[in-house]
């Protein structure tokens, strides 16, 4: 069992920054890939950012240049740093962990952030 614990979510105005944290805990024996998606009001689940266990990072189009993925691996820590928020990219984010070896995906319970114009 993987359990993943988000944090840092909140309500800002344009423009502003907010910082994601995602703790990995429980049976990982290896990661192979750790992200952030989210979901907006009436909108499918996207992809944010990610980062394989080759370094490799992959970027939504539209947070490239405004939002930073990085990783503690000895810790199995993701964070996401959100810089210049407009109000769509307002949506619940989610933690996303995938093992190497089982190739089991886990899913955090989701924070909230809202980005007020």
């Amino acid at each position: 069992q993987v359990q993943l614990v988000e944090s840092g979510g909140g309500l800002v105005q344009a423009g502003e920054s907010l910082r994601l944290s995602c703790a990995a805990s429980g049976s990982i024996s290896s990661v192979f890939s750790m992200g952030w998606y989210r979901r907006a009001t009436g909108k499918q689940r996207e992809l944010v950012a990610s980062f394989d266990r080759y370094g490799t990072t992959n970027y939504a189009d539209s947070v490239k240049g405004r939002f930073t993925i990085s990783r503690d691996n000895a810790k199995n820590t993701a964070s996401l740093q959100m810089n210049s928020l407009n109000p769509e990219d307002t949506a619940v984010y989610y933690c996303n962990v995938v093992l190497r070896f089982t190739g089991g995906s886990y899913w955090g319970q989701g924070t909230q952030v809202t980005v007020s114009s």
